[in-house]
């Protein structure tokens, strides 16, 4: 798999310069407006993770690819990305408008935990569709964001907080709350949580974090210090699953990004995500997708 992109390598590629804020303690906080393509030229950004958040309002027709998912943009949308979540971009020569802010884990140091929102969770939602009305909605926050940067405000940077959550909550406002959502935090849904943020920790697998280590219910159950039959209930509670599904489920998601995205062999691949023998990978993903891993890599 490709290294992640560096904040320092994002403003060396775009500009050949580097912000000193970076490198502060408060964090970095920039936005930008996306460049147009020049007519009969092609352009993608390349499938890769990035250590910096990013969050864009783009115009036009193009494919937004994260994790195993890919998502056609037909008009208009907001796309949040993530340190975790590896992403590319493709048609951006298609794109008419497009305006993004992008900022550092330190910027939100003590300002609330962006983790624990849907847009930059693992399983949650990335790309958000909008109408014309809420397109101009984003836009207003992102004007906003733009008059706030360039100001000499002695508290700009906490504007600048409420509105990066500001542009969050408008998202999440669009996608319907499930029941679900609207149940109370609970012991089964807190183990859950600490369940999933455990398996998410081992992915994605790259040159830095080669293989994953925790595999059966068992296995995370001894790290979470609980037994193993009420990690099984809480999991099922809350998500409707069992333990063993959403491992395989998340191994399985690992498996394709890999077989698309990363120059690995399949032995290689069978090993990074513990597999002992080549065949069981195989088999593993035969049960799953009806096809091997080479047909899938190759489709």
């Amino acid at each position: 798999m490709e290294k992640v992109e560096s904040l320092e390598e994002f403003y060396k590629r775009k500009f050949d310069w580097m912000p000193e804020s970076i490198r502060n303690e408060i964090g970095h906080f920039n936005v930008f407006s996306h460049e147009v393509t020049e007519v009969g030229k092609t352009k993608t950004l390349s499938y890769k993770r990035r250590d910096f958040y990013k969050i864009m309002f783009v115009r036009g027709d193009i494919e937004m690819s994260y994790a195993d998912k890919v998502v056609a943009v037909k008009k208009q949308a907001l796309f949040f990305s993530n340190p975790q979540i590896p992403y590319s971009c493709g048609n951006l020569e298609r794109i008419e408008e497009g305006i993004y802010c992008i900022f550092n884990s330190n910027f939100f140091l003590r300002f609330g935990d962006l983790s624990q929102y849907m847009v930059f969770q693992p399983t949650g939602n990335h790309v958000f569709e909008l109408t014309d009305e809420q397109a101009a909605q984003a836009l207003i926050i992102y004007q906003k964001m733009n008059e706030e940067i360039k100001s000499d405000y002695v508290h700009k940077y906490d504007v600048l907080r409420n509105l990066v959550f500001e542009l969050i909550h408008f998202a999440m406002k669009i996608q319907p709350i499930s029941p679900h959502d609207k149940t109370q935090i609970n012991a089964s849904q807190r183990i859950s949580t600490l369940f999933l943020e455990l398996l998410e920790r081992q992915f994605p697998i790259d040159e830095n974090h080669q293989n994953i280590s925790l595999r059966s219910a068992s296995n995370f159950a001894n790290q979470l210090n609980i037994h193993v039959n009420h990690l099984n209930r809480a999991i099922k509670e809350t998500t409707q699953k069992t333990t063993t599904q959403l491992i395989a489920e998340r191994i399985l998601q690992e498996a394709k990004i890999m077989l698309k995205h990363s120059k690995w062999n399949i032995s290689e691949i069978a090993y990074a995500l513990g597999f002992t023998e080549v065949t069981h990978f195989n088999n593993f993903f035969k049960k799953h997708v009806e096809i091997s891993p080479v047909k899938y890599r190759n489709h």
